[in-house]
């Protein structure tokens, strides 16, 4: 019997989701908020999961973003409930992850259609794993070993040390170097005819920098300028064209990087276009935050070019947040207090 846990606050729905699963032959489990479901899916690995949008605490995405960094859970179908029928909302879903969307008030028979479609779809997935020969295993000694070859590349290079400010590379430069950072922070930003800086993303230790503008052989298309003292080491573009050409888990490994890249700045163009000020400035904080930085010491001008908008407003909206409860800010760092509310802050 498949197990099926429902995440849902409202409870008249929650239980007749239940009824309407357990009456079509579904054992079901019910959690009424989305930290309830986050600890029932580590505890009971359910089958498919049915998850409202809009929860307090910690809505649908915040559940769905957290799922897919654990191991146990990120292969689970995962199917939205909402009332929104937004294109914004579908899209936002399916780029965390999401296997679909089910709007409400839903028709029991396109839920349990539904529900029947993603469980055959995993269900051939996991039998088309099993027969290849340690088909799992492959894949995560593949990952593993192109790792460790990067990692090999990155030692006995180059190591130069930047201090804040500093350019590491600029707009329409010819590439030389894959980057690789070892310690430290760095923003990789566009500017435009006025100046005007927009940031990109935020790097930091562990990543690499450049490899699209070596892949492309083309010049720099962004800029890059390190955020607060960092470590990096500089490995020649050459060597790092023969281990991509000639090792087939490292090639496969940066075309994976190369799809975060163009997905990561699309749902940036689409939050940059449809999101409020509000929204933009709490994206970027906790995006940061998420990234491991508990307490982001960032400049308001560097925070104003990632969330696309001018500084006052960056300081205004702060402001606003440490208000609310939202936020602390002591000596220009600052601590996030509420990292759901964050995520959950309305357009």
């Amino acid at each position: 019997m498949k197990k099926i846990l429902i995440i849902e606050d409202n409870n008249e729905v929650r239980e007749n989701l239940s009824e309407i699963l357990s009456l079509s032959g579904y054992h079901t489990l019910t959690a009424e908020n989305g930290k309830v479901g986050i600890e029932m899916t580590l505890s009971d690995r359910p089958d498919l999961i049915l998850c409202d949008v809009m929860m307090p605490e910690l809505d649908g995405f915040g559940v769905l973003h957290i799922l897919s960094k654990q191991q146990a859970a990120s292969d689970i179908p995962f199917i939205f409930l909402t009332a929104r029928a937004e294109k914004d909302d579908f899209r936002k879903g399916m780029s965390l992850g999401a296997d679909d969307y089910i709007v409400k008030p839903f028709d029991d028979t396109v839920l349990l259609q539904t529900i029947e479609t993603r469980l055959r779809k995993h269900e051939r997935l996991r039998q088309a794993a099993a027969k290849q020969e340690g088909g799992g295993l492959e894949y995560f000694i593949n990952e593993a070993r192109a790792v460790d070859a990067i990692q090999r590349l990155s030692e006995n290079r180059e190591v130069r040390h930047y201090r804040k400010k500093d350019p590491i590379f600029q707009e329409d430069e010819v590439p030389r170097w894959l980057f690789y950072i070892e310690k430290g922070s760095v923003k990789v930003f566009k500017t435009n005819e006025d100046g005007r800086e927009l940031i990109l993303r935020v790097a930091g230790q562990g990543d690499y920098l450049g490899y699209l503008a070596l892949l492309r052989d083309d010049r720099y298309p962004e800029s890059a300028v390190a955020l607060e003292e960092a470590t990096i080491r500089l490995i020649p573009k050459d060597d790092f064209f023969s281990l991509v050409y000639g090792n087939r888990d490292v090639n496969a490994r940066f075309i994976k990087l190369l799809a975060g890249h163009v997905a990561d700045q699309e749902q940036q163009l689409i939050d940059l276009a449809y999101n409020s000020v509000r929204k933009r400035v709490a994206t970027s904080i906790v995006t940061l935050f998420d990234q491991g930085y508990k307490e982001i010491n960032l400049l308001r001008e560097d925070l104003a070019a990632l969330a696309g908008t001018a500084k006052e407003t960056v300081i205004r909206t702060l402001t606003d947040f440490k208000a609310e409860g939202i936020i602390d800010i002591r000596d220009g760092y600052i601590a996030v207090l509420k990292p759901d509310r964050l995520r959950q802050m309305p357009n």
